[in-house]
């Protein structure tokens, strides 16, 4: 006699799952990723409603299984088992019925805010009976909004920016002229979210490892770069991009994760603005709060000595090669935010992590996550690459000048700069359009008590017997081992009180000539003759000269507290051509060395400024409906009194058009350009749409607008 003679029908079967998409992904703030699967968040509830083929009776076996892996195991959480009407299962999941009437039940269901994040398959069992429903895959992510992640953050203005936000800026350019660069992370776009799942799968990561999101994100700064496992972006910093995309003609990360998925093969190329943005775009899509952050004189200590050796010839110009360390104009690199649990007390909050691929760290190129505490504090001993990061924000450069002497190279120390490197730290400001200034979360001001001591601890770390290879070449430190104690390298005061500066007396636009001049200034009584020598050259961000453009070498005399102005003219033929020759984006360095006749005041001081252009225009209008065309207008007039050749206007408004590029062949001084997209828009709320202008002489000409989709 069959069992079930007392029901009616027979056995009890699954007939239909609906996964309540835009109700659950509302609540779990996933409404928008453009994927047609459920995407959750951990430890958070979530609705399924399931249809039997029957009323559900108290007998009736009813489980839910969620698997994540190749070989999902309950002793391992990779399997959950999920009957509700047992007590909860060990993995700390639980469910529910909400209600249960006639053939349908409506079931809540709350993944552990520690599972594995990643992919879950989702199937039913009733009795002996299985059902798979149709994209039974289960998305489940990270949770800024689950007060037991480890990745919570409280604010809900912070969570909008650092979690939802799909657009924003990148800060470059140098210290003293810092520009926007508009960048779309697009985490929402289609196939972003299957790359970040891909990743992880790549990224070789035990599932239980998913748990955390401090291995996570250091396994994502490592794929994100191409140098050790075939990640996402191969580096280029050699000014030749033919046979790939340059680093500057992206303006977001969303066909760069697109074209990765879809080929399974480095994209290239990037440099560090490009990885920061794809990281940023990773980590926002796996659940973890994340910004870029720009460093601006950004030191790259090759020796971990908190000391970066610039070489200068006779005339002031700047020499390449001579040093392994270099100083950046700005380096771009990553902020996540999470409680460290692998640490002592305090170290909790946001973490420096970077995917360019400059140094390895135990055997890989990948950076972080280091503690800002640990960086502010000088903890330098704390993982991971605490040190590296350290110095990145807080060496001091030495300049060196080269000499012939009897026909071999001298080297004589000029003097030592302590409070250059690490300056105007920048992200975008949460909710607004415009910079938030975060050095202090990296440093204490500098020359304050808190600092001193900071830098003694990270000096004792680095060098545990005190900095004393740098002894030999600064003088302000004893000779040889007589303090063991860490010094702190203090600045020179001068017989002369002499100061330098360097200024621009013209508006720096591409075509016309380099107006600058140097002011030579003292300050004390007597008669002062300087021996005064400057240059100016073309560098790349990376600080790599591009070219010699001129320089001056005079001999000034001034008498007590007054000042000079030495005119460092460069004509506009003197530069144009190597603009055109690199493919990089140059910026004008400017270099002096003054020297005081009779003393020891040797002073040297450098700047760089980035060249001024004319903008591009967006036409459109202030809002427009959802599913409705609307016609958008680019207008680039050339004010340059030079022809821009092969220009090439690229443009991406998420959730209105794909990215689109116009060829616009050569444009003459005076000539208006105008480019016209008809675009329908997917998505309700703010959206902005990027412009960006580049060709053989100007590379960074960008715009963004904002536009309002109503229904």
């Amino acid at each position: 006699m069959s069992n079930n003679a007392g029901f009616p029908g027979s056995d009890l079967k699954v007939t239909g799952l609906d996964f309540l998409k835009s109700q659950n992904c509302r609540l779990h703030h996933t409404d928008a990723y453009n994927i047609s699967n459920l995407v959750v968040r951990r430890g958070q509830p979530f609705q399924l409603q399931l249809t039997f083929s029957r009323e559900l009776q108290a007998p009736d076996k009813l489980s839910l299984r969620f698997s994540i892996g190749e070989n999902p195991m309950r002793s391992r959480g990779t399997l959950m088992s999920l009957n509700p009407r047992r007590e909860e299962d060990l993995s700390r999941w639980q469910i529910s019925i909400i209600k249960s009437s006639g053939k349908e039940c409506l079931l809540s269901v709350t993944s552990s805010p520690m599972a594995p994040v990643g992919k879950y398959t989702l199937n039913v069992k009733t009795g002996n009976n299985i059902y798979n429903p149709e994209n039974g895959e289960v998305y489940l992510l990270f949770n800024p909004w689950c007060e037991d992640d480890v990745v919570f953050m409280a604010d809900e203005a912070q969570r909008k920016e650092y979690v939802l936000n799909d657009t924003g800026y990148i800060y470059v350019g140098s210290a003293y002229s810092i520009y926007n660069r508009p960048w779309n992370f697009g985490q929402f776009e289609e196939f972003v979210l299957d790359a970040c799942m891909y990743l992880l799968d790549k990224s070789k990561l035990k599932l239980s490892n998913r748990r955390d999101p401090m291995l996570v994100s250091r396994a994502m700064s490592a794929l994100v770069n191409a140098n050790d496992d075939n990640g996402v972006l191969l580096g280029n910093w050699s000014g030749k991009y033919n046979n790939g995309t340059s680093p500057l003609d992206w303006i977001g990360s969303v066909s760069i994760l697109q074209k990765y998925y879809k080929t399974k093969q480095p994209v290239l190329y990037g440099q560090c603005w490009v990885f920061a943005g794809v990281l940023t775009t990773v980590m926002r899509c796996l659940g973890i709060p994340s910004r870029c952050v720009s460093n601006f004189n950004s030191a790259h200590d090759t020796e971990e000595n908190l000391r970066v050796d610039i070489y200068l010839n006779e005339l002031g110009e700047k020499l390449n090669g001579m040093s392994l360390d270099s100083v950046w104009n700005f380096h771009v690199w990553n902020d996540v935010w999470m409680k460290r649990t692998d640490l002592p007390p305090g170290f909790d909050g946001w973490q420096a992590i970077d995917s360019t691929p400059q140094e390895q760290s135990q055997g890989i190129f990948q950076c972080g996550p280091c503690p800002l505490k640990a960086i502010r504090e000088g903890d330098v001993y704390l993982p991971f690459d605490s040190k590296f990061v350290y110095a990145e924000v807080n060496a001091d450069k030495v300049y060196w000048v080269v000499k012939k002497v009897n026909g071999k190279d001298k080297h004589i120390k000029i003097n030592t700069e302590t409070q250059g490197i690490g300056m105007n730290i920048s992200t975008k400001a949460v909710g607004q359009d415009k910079r938030e200034d975060i050095t202090w979360q990296y440093k204490f001001p500098e020359g304050s008590e808190e600092e001193r001591k900071s830098m003694q601890k990270a000096s004792s770390f680095i060098h545990p017997s005190g900095i004393v290879p740098r002894a030999h070449f600064a003088s302000s430190l004893p000779m040889g081992l007589v303090n063991p104690k860490p010094t702190v390298l203090q600045e020179t005061v001068f017989k002369s009180g002499l100061q330098l500066e360097i200024i621009s007396k013209a508006a720096l636009y591409p075509g016309n000539p380099f107006e600058l001049a140097i002011i030579v200034k003292t300050s004390t009584p007597g008669s002062w003759t300087i021996n005064l020598a400057s240059s100016c050259q073309l560098q790349s961000y990376t600080g790599k000269v591009e070219a010699s453009l001129g320089h001056v070498k005079e001999t000034v005399k001034l008498e007590g507290k007054s000042e000079v102005q030495v005119p460092l003219n460069i004509a506009a033929d003197t530069y144009m051509k190597a603009l055109a020759s690199v493919e990089d984006e140059v910026l004008i360095h400017i270099t002096a060395i003054a020297e005081v006749q009779g003393t020891d005041d040797k002073l040297t001081k450098e700047t760089t400024m980035s060249f001024e252009y004319p903008p591009i225009t967006v036409q459109m209008p202030e809002t427009a409906k959802l599913n409705k065309e609307f016609t958008c207008a680019f207008i680039f007039k050339n004010k340059l009194n030079v022809p821009l050749d092969n220009c090439k206007l690229l443009v991406e408004g998420l959730g209105i058009f794909k990215m689109t590029t116009f060829d616009q062949g050569d444009v003459k001084p005076g000539r208006i350009i105008k480019s016209e997209i008809i675009c329908t828009p997917t998505r309700l709320g703010e959206k902005k749409i990027v412009a960006k202008l580049t060709s053989d002489q100007v590379k960074g000409i960008s715009t963004e607008k904002a536009i309002t989709i109503v229904e």
